[in-house]
């Protein structure tokens, strides 16, 4: 999948729009019964308004003319009781409705939020955080009033059309011909504004993304902005993206405005004629002045159900191509699953495996880079393997796939025996613990944050976690202790102390392997050594892949695997590989002199 950034235009797999609507509109199903007592009340409601005109005409040509103003007082309390009735069954109606779209709104969500989860790295690695938020929130949000209308518009209204055109043409169709001609016109410029609309609104949804994802990137790397005083170019950058997600609106609310002028046009043409044929014929022992009216009213309610019609097919168009990015991830399908024949993992002893390993990113399309290259290595259980080498030789690449982050091209790998792709991946990962150099600190407090890494995790190992990596002591000192509540991103703790807690979170876990990628590298020199302490007690009987550029922290390793060029240059004890004087040699040897120059002392006596 090609990397999509805050510049680019998202693309998206074409989709028909009924079927859109149609996968749509199925999230209704299971709300049957309470969406059937909606129709009642909306049959009820058109009933009482296609009632109203007839009650017009009965007014002036039976009561007023007859002069009974006994019969038009019992006509004006039934007109009064019906539409009292209509206003309660109109109120019923949009609370239900409301309701439903609003948990069909969390449905689609959480649908959505779930099936994100079981992604794996190469989609997120695809595309920016802020373009999957806008289709979590933004885009499931402008889908309410299409679930609220598809009902309480679209039925009723449908509904009046026909009982309007019935009746018109019952009671003459002549005045209903007249009234009618102009829908030939209305159809043809409907559909030809929607082709135009559907397009326009698609470019303003990728607009938005591209902004919402520049947004979340600027505000995650805040502090680099400021650092470099860079506020002025991404103002510049931010402006420029406003701009085009305006022109991009402005655009489509042009062409989405002309459906209303149309039906209005269309309206005033098929009034025109209606009055002009009924004026023509007025007088003619058919055509009452009683009736007249009541077709003035007909036609009033035949152009305000296609004007709301024209308002919701609009509706759809414009959000039509919400439902589409959404169904664009849920359709995306997770590249790295359970198979039909997965077992559980049983608990292990740590052997590790690879077998002709190869492994390409990106593989198939035009951006495939090859990072692996028929790799073959085992571990015994308990033993720590120092990963080294220059940056994009491989090393995280490797624990990834140890994980199944990755899947694989070709071989193997085996984790006591188990190839991987035949376990379960829970069972997999729930035995493995992962630390990187930049680790995540959740909103929430201190013990929340270890124990993410067990949720079910006794207040003993709790503690014991923070104590074997030291973090027990500073987290004492903090206002409360365990309980104390930590910003996002743990904000107003050091890097050290970050370290530390996602350390505790990762050792509490109790995994049988355990995975260290630049763990370190972001802790002072007293804190390293106190971290390296609660390590080395905690390694013991635990198989670790350690990856790390500083070389003075991986003396302690059974292995170093020197890796670059697709593979293992070279593996050995930092002994053995320090007296071969090969690839690992000259990696010291070149760091070693370089921590030489930057210390002025070392620097005076050479």
């Amino acid at each position: 999948m090609a990397v999509n950034s805050f510049r680019e235009d998202e693309r998206l797999e074409g989709i028909g729009k009924a079927q859109t609507l149609r996968r749509l509109f199925s999230y209704m199903l299971q709300y049957k019964l309470q969406i059937f007592g909606v129709l009642i009340c909306m049959l009820i409601t058109v009933g009482i308004t296609l009632i109203n005109p007839l009650m017009i005409e009965a007014a002036i040509d039976v009561y007023i003319a007859g002069r009974d103003m006994q019969g038009l007082a019992r006509l004006a309390v039934l007109a009064a009781a019906l539409n009292i009735i209509f206003i309660i069954m109109v109120k019923v109606r949009m609370y239900v409705m409301a309701k439903i779209s609003n948990q069909i709104l969390l449905e689609i969500r959480q649908e959505l939020y779930e099936h994100i989860q079981t992604l794996s790295f190469s989609f997120f690695d695809s595309r920016p955080t802020g373009k999957i938020l806008a289709r979590i929130i933004g885009d499931v949000n402008s889908l309410k009033n299409v679930l609220v209308n598809a009902v309480t518009t679209l039925i009723p209204d449908f509904i009046t059309i026909c009982g309007v055109v019935v009746i018109m043409v019952v009671k003459d169709w002549r005045l209903a011909l007249a009234s009618l001609s102009s829908i030939p016109l209305m159809a043809a410029a409907i559909w030809l504004i929607q082709k135009y609309s559907h397009e326009s609104w698609q470019i303003f949804r990728k607009k938005g993304s591209n902004l919402n994802a520049y947004v979340h990137e600027g505000i995650a790397g805040m502090n680099v902005v400021q650092s470099f005083h860079a506020q002025h170019e991404t103002q510049d950058i931010f402006a420029g993206l406003v701009k085009e997600h305006e022109q991009a609106f402005i655009r489509s609310a042009r062409v989405a405005d002309l459906f209303g002028s149309s039906v209005d046009f269309c309206w005033g043409i098929g009034a025109m004629i209606l009055y002009w044929v009924g004026i023509q014929m007025i007088g003619a022992e058919y055509v009452s002045v009683g009736l007249l009216v009541a077709f003035g009213t007909y036609i009033n309610m035949f152009w305000n159900p296609v004007m709301n019609l024209s308002n919701f097919y609009n509706q759809v168009i414009t959000n039509l191509t919400a439902a589409e990015r959404i169904f664009d991830i849920l359709d995306t399908e997770p590249d790295i699953v359970d198979g039909a024949k997965v077992q559980e993992l049983p608990e292990i002893e740590g052997r590790v495996e690879f077998e002709g390993v190869s492994f390409t990113y990106d593989a198939g399309t035009p951006a495939e880079t090859k990072v692996l290259e028929e790799v073959s290595f085992l571990i015994e259980p308990g033993e720590t393997i120092a990963l080294v080498g220059p940056t994009g030789a491989g090393k995280t690449t490797i624990v990834n796939l140890i994980s199944r982050f990755y899947e694989i091209q070709k071989g193997r790998i085996l984790v006591d025996g188990y190839d991987i792709q035949n376990v379960s991946l829970e069972s997999l990962r729930r035995q493995m613990g992962v630390m990187t150099q930049e680790n995540f600190i959740f909103q929430g407090t201190v013990r929340e944050n270890i124990l993410y890494g067990k949720m079910d995790a006794a207040e003993e190992e709790l503690v014991a976690a923070a104590k074997a990596v030291n973090a027990h002591e500073f987290i004492l000192k903090m206002e409360k202790g365990y309980d104390t509540v930590l910003k996002e991103r743990g904000a107003g703790l050091s890097i050290g102390q970050r370290q530390l807690i996602a350390f505790a979170r990762t050792m509490v876990s109790m995994p049988k392997i355990l995975i260290l990628d630049e763990a370190t590298s972001s802790i002072d020199t007293h804190t390293e050594l106190l971290v390296q302490q609660g390590i080395e007690a905690l390694l013991k009987g635990r198989t670790s892949f350690v990856i790390a550029h500083r070389l003075s922290t991986i003396q302690k390793a059974d292995r170093i695997f020197v890796i670059d060029q697709g593979g293992i240059l070279e593996q050995g004890s930092p002994l053995e590989l320090m007296e071969k004087k090969g690839h690992y040699y000259q990696l010291y040897m070149a760091q070693f002199k370089g921590i030489e120059r930057t210390d002025g002392r070392a620097g005076n006596t050479q």
